[in-house]
């Protein structure tokens, strides 16, 4: 397998025999995903953080449910903060069809209050019959919608990859493993809940049983049955156990052997002092290192946790530039024109320390090559450069916001056992 063990830790060696087709936005994702599911014959897998039944996205349900209602065996997971509540009326068609569904941790009571329920499914992985894979930054929602700037004028910028080939299998298995742990946790809360309620009805105390309600529905079970690039490629996970810092290695190694060029696209970037230092040294090696980012105003965190962060970066030579026409949410990279990832993983301390996150690298210079392309036309036409005057010109009180935003990130990181 491609996927590595973290106790002996090598890169993940991209391996031949793989189909790379990159795929930018909705407009073409959905329709890939849904031809895929609708030559479905034995099982479709699908995980994903958002599932908004809005808009274009509703053609991914609607594929979901004909591909159960001719005997596919269909699963999907739903993270519990990124799809809080899937409306009653899928579930019950869900459940008609036979489609089996299950959301990531669930919010109980104290909702986000605790640390404990900072772990999230960010990964968007799919798998159709063990043949066809999707990986990206993609989720389920329409490229107009947004959950925190509402309805868009332009398309949000994104990018998923649909794949063929051996590293399909590792996709499957990751996917296979956190169902059944999922089918465990189920089983064990079913028993909680039934506790509880026997309790209630004798008059016992009980306590915090709020996170029991979502469980997912039980769906009547239907019959089960067991640009494109030729090029390498491999899967790198980011988890809680096995593969807790495999994604960021993956970058820090693609980086420092870098010669030429880094180009990143990430919507939520605040590296820790790792990836920090490796775009400080790869440009006083004389490397170009450009940045496309989120250029708009998302989360009081997102934006002034990272100024302090631009500003070291910007100091030392770094490209910096925001996209401007809509909503960035990629999460790709290119060095040198001959690696390249796609994938869920924001750099910054939730994707690279606490959610459960997937990405493809490839060492196919074709496949590169061409994402290299794409990212430098929307970066030449579509990116406003950040100056470092300006940043360090802005007035204090936001300056002010910038320190107490990077300082109440690294406190909640310690409260996690990390340092950033």
């Amino acid at each position: 397998m491609a996927v590595l063990p973290n106790d002996d830790w090598r890169p993940a060696r991209p391996q031949p025999g793989h189909r790379l087709q990159l795929l930018q936005g909705g407009e073409a994702f959905f329709p890939a995903l849904v031809a895929a599911m609708d030559a479905a014959a034995q099982s479709v897998h699908l995980e994903t953080y958002i599932f908004d039944f809005a808009g274009s996205s509703l053609q991914v349900a609607e594929a979901l449910v004909r591909a159960a209602r001719r005997g596919v065996h269909v699963r999907l997971v739903v993270d519990g903060i990124g799809t809080p509540h899937i409306p009653e009326a899928w579930r019950q068609r869900f459940s008609e069809a036979g489609v089996y569904w299950r959301v990531y941790a669930p919010l109980g009571r104290f909702g986000m209050a605790l640390p404990s329920s900072w772990r999230r499914l960010h990964r968007k992985l799919c798998v159709v019959d063990g043949r066809v894979g999707f990986c990206g930054g993609i989720n389920i929602i329409d490229d107009l919608n947004d959950v925190a700037l509402g309805r868009l004028s332009l398309p949000r910028l994104d990018f998923s990859l649909q794949v063929s080939g051996p590293l399909v299998a590792d996709m499957a298995e990751t996917m296979e493993r956190l169902w059944w742990r999922l089918q465990a946790v189920r089983k064990a809360r079913q028993r909680e809940f039934r506790a509880a309620w026997d309790a209630l009805r004798t008059g016992t105390p009980v306590g915090d049983f709020s996170a029991l309600f979502d469980l997912g529905d039980t769906p009547r079970p239907g019959p089960s049955r067991g640009m494109a690039h030729a090029g390498s490629a491999a899967l790198v996970l980011r988890d809680n156990l096995r593969h807790r810092h495999d994604i960021e290695r993956a970058y820090l190694k693609a980086i420092g052997e870098a010669h030429h060029e880094v180009l990143i696209a990430n919507a939520y970037f605040i590296p820790g002092r790792k990836l920090r230092r490796a775009l400080v040294m790869a440009v006083s090696r004389g490397v170009r290192v450009r940045l496309l980012l989120q250029g708009k105003y998302e989360h009081f965190m997102q934006y002034h946790a990272a100024r302090p962060v631009f500003h070291q970066l910007l100091s030392a030579g770094v490209q910096i530039f925001e996209y401007v026409p809509s909503a960035l949410h990629a999460k790709v990279a290119v060095v040198d024109r001959r690696w390249a990832t796609v994938g869920s993983t924001n750099l910054d301390p939730l994707s690279l320390l606490l959610a459960r996150e997937a990405n493809v690298v490839s060492a196919d210079e074709g496949f590169a090559r061409a994402l290299h392309e794409r990212l430098h036309h929307i970066v030449t036409h579509d990116g406003r450069a950040l100056q470092p005057q300006a940043l360090a010109a802005r007035p204090w009180p936001q300056r002010a916001l910038d320190r107490l935003a990077f300082m109440v990130m690294r406190a909640s990181l310690f409260l996690t056992g990390h340092r950033y």
